[in-house]
């Protein structure tokens, strides 16, 4: 078997092999692997594969921070033509094991640090007695040279059917056949498998180039979680398809970075809003040497604007995107240009991608300037959800994705991100989006991080909470005056309805895997501390005003 498809993912690593061998691709904590290195590694772990009986369209999960080891994988996966499935080492074995279920692979693979959790998430797997014909032991071995690189376990298999020679399956690598099945956050709900194929990676990659000035010059640094799709699909593969460099990050600490961008010379990464939340709130961060990272994106939520001028004043263009796992996941790009003069939009469709604006109410597509729910379509959105065919016809109808988020679109084609459709809530018959709310109380100065949530009320059916981070140097003590002056000021910027009818105080605010913040916790909490009437925190908190008396 080889690949035949025009746009499979597997060749990119020879092609570049061949072009600069002795280039550094990955820089992983310090060890390097050349492109010749990683050809050579993938190419003999696909043959391995291959030989071991496993065919087009099987399944491998891993549980392993970023490594070099896992881009191996990687490679060797899309070579062979199977489906990598990175899962979240941050998960419990019980949400592991739900998510082993439902991508029902071939074999699992783990390294040392998450052997436990591994072990774990598999025994819940076998004891849940799931009606399935496969075998209840899922194969299991490490990354790297000491695990699969050096012996490749036999595939678990359900039955005859399914062994290599199945008409159909022992064949050559095609662009629709899939590469990533990525579990969403399950902010909203229940984590859903994404299934991206060749075509889809492909095809967000050119995009992005035409947009990113990426080249084998650059240095890019890879904070976001290779079980994540920007892990791979923003930066890191159009990386190692034009030679550059990509250092490698386990987990986000703000002074490492600081660090690695002025030691490593960082020229570019990305990252999700948190992220340069956390950076710029860094003691390090007014005296860093900033001066080679020319360009950064940051994507995964609407980023307050006061952050984004924190960032242009520094001298980096650091410049709002949008995108979504379905859609691999690049869509809107806004132009390092009109970083200063846009700030607080999203940009214009990538290259390849056709957007639409829908009325949330009748889904009638709308012209000009509008606000609505925004669609997408192109040969970068996901063929579907795995094995989950009514989830799938709810996302795509009409030949469009439907995102769930409500967009806003000027007369000239800027489109700027609201809100999550689910999170609008209603206050006295009047719609608000958190995110509008939280861009003004995060321009307080006392504030370092904030979330908007709508609680039930008698009254008005919904009003907003706001969940503040005050800065450091503002002990609890002083947050019933703060307090008031968050709502003093958000008074003075948005129309009555809108003001939080109350300010609840928090260490810090709970977030997801990829940094968005939970939202669903947050109004647990809230109805948790109504159900006790103690306070939402340990530390003190005090009351607002109703917004919309």
């Amino acid at each position: 078997m080889n690949e035949s498809g025009l746009h499979t993912i597997g060749g990119w690593v020879r092609d570049r092999a061949r072009a600069s061998a002795d280039r550094i691709a990955v820089d992983d904590r310090g060890v390097v692997l050349s492109y010749r290195d990683l050809d050579e590694r993938s190419s003999a772990l696909a043959d391995a594969f291959r030989a071991a009986g496993y065919v087009v369209g099987d399944r491998v999960a891993t549980l392993t921070g970023n490594s070099s080891d896992h881009v191996v994988v990687f490679f060797a996966c899309a070579r062979a033509g199977l489906v990598l499935v990175p899962l979240s080492w941050r998960l419990s074995p019980r949400e592991l094991a739900t998510q082993l279920a439902v991508a029902d692979p071939t074999l699992l693979l783990v390294e040392d640090e998450c052997e436990t959790l591994a072990g774990d998430a598999t025994a819940r797997l076998a004891a849940a007695a799931l009606p399935t014909a496969l075998p209840s032991t899922l194969p299991r071995t490490m990354l790297g040279a000491r695990g699969v690189e050096s012996r490749v376990p036999a595939p678990r298999r359900a039955d005859a059917t399914d062994e290599p020679g199945h008409v159909g399956r022992a064949r050559s690598v095609q662009d629709d056949d899939a590469l990533l099945l990525v579990f969403t956050s399950g902010t909203l709900g229940q984590p859903k498998g994404v299934v991206l194929t060749h075509a889809n990676c492909f095809w967000t990659n050119l995009s992005l180039a035409a947009m990113v000035e990426l080249t084998s010059a650059d240095v890019v640094l890879s904070v976001m979680p290779q079980y994540h799709v920007g892990g791979w699909n923003i930066q890191p593969l159009l990386a190692w398809n034009v030679g550059a460099t990509v250092v490698l990050e386990r987990t986000f600490d703000p002074g490492r970075v600081l660090q690695l961008i002025q030691d490593r010379r960082i020229s570019t990464m990305m990252g999700v809003p948190a992220n340069y939340l956390f950076l710029a709130q860094h003691p390090l961060f007014a005296g860093a040497d900033l001066s080679s990272l020319k360009h950064a994106l940051v994507g995964g939520a609407p980023m307050p604007a006061p952050l984004l001028r924190t960032w242009h004043a520094r001298g980096v263009a650091l410049t709002q995107g949008y995108g979504l796992t379905e859609a691999s996941p690049n869509v809107l790009y806004l132009p390092d240009e009109d970083a200063r003069s846009m700030v607080g939009y999203a940009g214009k469709p990538y290259p390849h991608v056709q957007v639409a604006v829908a009325d949330p109410l009748t889904g009638e597509h709308l012209t000009g300037a509008g606000f609505g729910e925004l669609l997408v379509r192109g040969p970068n959105v996901f063929s579907g959800y795995f094995r989950a065919p009514a989830e799938t016809a709810a996302a795509l109808r009409d030949g469009w994705l439907h995102t769930g988020d409500l967009v806003r679109r000027d007369d000239r084609g800027y489109y700027a991100i609201v809100d999550r459709i689910s999170e609008i809530y209603t206050s006295g018959g009047e719609s608000i989006a958190p995110a509008e709310v939280e861009n003004v109380v995060f321009e307080h100065a006392a504030v370092a991080d904030v979330a908007v949530i709508g609680v039930p009320d008698d009254r008005w059916g919904e009003v907003g909470v706001a969940f503040v981070v005050l800065r450091p140097g503002h002990p609890a003590e002083q947050q019933a005056i703060d307090e008031q002056q968050i709502l003093a000021h958000t008074r003075a910027e948005l129309a009555r309805f809108k003001v939080p009818a109350f300010v609840r105080f928090l260490p810090e605010l709970p977030r997801s895997h990829s940094g968005k913040v939970q939202r669903r916790e947050l109004l647990a909490r809230w109805q948790r501390a109504s159900v006790s009437g103690s306070p939402v925190s340990g530390s003190a908190v005090s009351t607002g005003t109703g917004s919309a008396s």
